[in-house]
């Protein structure tokens, strides 16, 4: 009897452990710069639109697909890396009219919350920081896929859009030729760290 009563014990603390306890902690995935675009669009002259990207593109990301918790993405993009395939006007954006690259060499990403919408789809919400302002700002991002890869590696791909004015950063120049708002799309690429 009583090695019945110790045996329904230890199951039942196993099972609070198990239930207390998370299904699989994040792993965290460094970005593919190689394999990775952060693209804006914005306007011009209220005709068109300029699209252009940046070449220089770091960071990391924690995920897990069954957990929230730990969950993390840091993403910095050098200005000076910005490319509309026009010489003389990527020049001109990195002076003080747009990027100031001397002034801020980074454009940044932290995120402090996750939460999760469906499979495969997440809420985030983090600071971006851009011109020397720092803004809240919350994005939806997708999961475009994630397997093992020719070399021995797993990736997972991420994708997300979002607009915003850049006036609200200090980059007010320009305005209307240059349109204010800016339309931002990152696709990520990114390869799970191997546990040391």
């Amino acid at each position: 009897m009583k090695h019945n009563k110790l045996t329904m014990a230890i199951l039942m603390a196993l099972a609070v452990f198990a239930a207390s306890a998370p299904a699989h902690a994040a792993d965290t995935y460094k970005i593919d710069a190689v394999h990775s675009f952060a693209i804006f669009k914005v306007g011009h002259l209220g005709v068109g639109y300029v699209r252009g990207g940046f070449t220089d593109i770091a960071g990391s990301i924690a995920y897990g697909k069954d957990t929230e918790a730990g969950s993390l993405v840091e993403i910095t993009i050098a200005t000076n890396s910005v490319n509309t395939h026009n010489k003389d006007r990527d020049a001109h954006l990195r002076t003080d009219d747009f990027f100031d690259v001397e002034k801020y060499p980074e454009m940044s990403f932290k995120s402090k919350s996750f939460k999760k919408l469906e499979t495969g789809k997440y809420q985030v919400t983090g600071d971006f920081t851009l011109h020397g302002v720092t803004k809240t700002i919350t994005v939806t991002a997708d999961v475009t896929g994630e397997g093992d890869d020719p070399w021995g590696n797993y990736r997972a791909g991420f994708e997300t859009s979002f607009t915003i004015m850049r006036s609200d950063y200090g980059m007010d120049k320009q305005i209307p030729a240059a349109g204010d708002k800016v339309w931002i799309t990152l696709n990520i690429e990114a390869i799970r760290q191997k546990s040391k």
